[in-house]
């Protein structure tokens, strides 16, 4: 049978009973220990895990006879990665392409052994373990140095490696390094007149339909209702009057109060919300005709527009502009790549991401496995963390419209050339995903909210 649990159950060494009997049994109480092990992220709870005083690995010394014993079967002077785990386990078969990828890229600097413990239940005796997937790292003299319960990603390996003083990444080849591509200075200054751009988004304000909102230290632009709408989502507590706001009257061009406003709402060819504001309601109605669309209140109109949120940060959402993202079968929505990762972070529970390319459309697919990723098509895809410095020369995020995902760094880097003003850097899928996992609960509270955003 296969479990799809995050980890499945292995009988201890002292166990008399056959191996394979007592996980048919102990299986289905494996779902509360994986939950319990997924929320505390267990390294050391067995006999011989590692030390918590870790030290650098020193690669060249010798061997101890005790620690020697510490790594069952271990002959080879390099650094040992056993992952013991079980071929019809489904955690397990995720590991298996993550472990024939390290030997092959490896080889030579790193041993990497997979142990069947349903087929070989002896070996399991050995390890002392109690979970499947059990990843054990032991350094070039033999000794055990960490112990990992559960699907570990390729990243997460390779970031465990480097703490314990082996840099297998610096000796890889290029394809299998990490993304190290970054422009954190823009290539040409934005000169644009701050008039003319987007509060929310950075964009070009259209005059047929720019939004001003009154503040105490002036006009605030945005490019469209909807970029106002998620202004007003994203303040705590949400923006839910207008009288401070107009918007451009579409038959005269000239600013009108949002707020007595009539709304003519239709779709363009792409099937993305057009707005179009009027002073006049009969005005409304003959572009209706003529166009086609609804015309509506601004109460109507807010409704609409906060209809959809981002499962992570709650902002308003249009589905054509977004991530889609499911979450145990029900469907929600990531304003951005990086939003949509975190809502794994957000609900604690694996997901899958559907994102675009932000340069060519082409699809992109995360899945994600106690907080790691766990599929990834296609392989190579990178994601942009936009990052900019403050006035005090900290790095920090430059907004949810500045995130993306790329099939690859080339993708990635034709993008940054055509947008000469972007900042930031080029990470891992996984590394993305780290990160959003590493939020407390309070920082996912505020998180994209206007004054409160805690960037990572």
């Amino acid at each position: 049978m296969e479990s799809d649990n995050p980890q499945a159950k292995v009988p201890s060494a002292r166990s008399g009973a056959g191996m394979k009997a007592v996980i048919v049994v102990v299986m289905v109480l494996a779902v509360g220990a994986a939950l319990y092990m997924k929320s505390q992220k267990p390294i050391a709870a067995l006999p011989g895990s590692a030390p918590t005083d870790i030290k650098p690995v020193e690669a060249n010394s010798a061997p101890s006879p005790t620690a020697q014993s510490q790594s069952p079967g271990a002959t080879a002077r390099l650094p040992r990665l056993v992952d013991l785990g079980a071929g019809k386990c489904i955690p397990c078969k995720m590991m298996a392409p993550i472990l024939e990828e390290l030997k092959k890229t490896y080889v030579g600097k790193l041993d990497v052994v997979f142990i069947d413990v349903w087929e070989k239940p002896d070996e399991a005796k050995k390890y002392n373990i109690y979970l499947i997937p059990t990843q054990v790292f032991y350094d070039a003299t033999g000794k055990e140095r960490f112990r990992h319960e559960g699907f570990f990603s390729k990243e997460d390996i390779l970031a465990k490696w480097k703490e314990l003083g082996v840099n297998l990444s610096a000796s890889a080849p290029a394809a299998a390094k990490e993304p190290t591509f970054s422009r954190l200075e823009p290539a040409v200054p934005d000169a644009r007149p701050r008039e003319t751009v987007c509060y929310m988004c950075d964009g070009d304000v259209n005059p047929k339909t720019r939004v001003l909102v009154k503040t105490a230290k002036g006009d605030v632009a945005f490019c469209s209702p909807h970029c106002y709408f998620i202004m007003c989502s994203s303040m705590v507590p949400p923006k839910n009057t207008h009288d401070d706001v107009s918007m451009t009257d579409w038959a005269g061009g000239r600013m009108i109060p949002a707020a007595s406003a009539s709304y003519l709402h239709g779709m363009d060819a792409t099937n993305r919300p057009v707005i179009k504001a009027f002073a006049d309601q009969n005005a409304a109605t003959a572009e209706q005709r003529a166009n086609g669309g609804n015309v509506v209140n601004m109460a109507a109109l807010q409704e609409q527009e906060m209809a959809t949120r981002c499962g992570f940060c709650d902002r308003a959402v249009y589905p054509v502009d977004a991530c889609a993202v499911k979450v145990e079968g029900l469907n929600t929505w990531g304003c951005c790549t990086m939003c949509a990762l975190g809502v794994a972070a957000r609900m604690q529970k694996d997901i899958e991401v559907v994102a675009k390319d932000a340069l060519t459309g082409e699809a992109i697919q995360v899945k994600t496995a106690g907080g790691n990723v766990s599929v990834l098509e296609p392989k190579t895809a990178v994601a942009w963390a936009g990052t900019k410095k403050d006035a005090e020369g900290k790095l920090v995020s430059t907004g949810c419209f500045k995130q993306a995902f790329f099939v690859n760094e080339d993708n990635l880097k034709k993008w940054v050339e055509a947008h000469p003003t972007a900042t930031g850097r080029a990470i891992s899928i996984n590394q993305a995903l780290a990160e959003k996992m590493k939020l407390t609960s309070e920082q996912i509270s505020k998180a994209c909210k206007i004054g409160e955003c805690v960037p990572k």
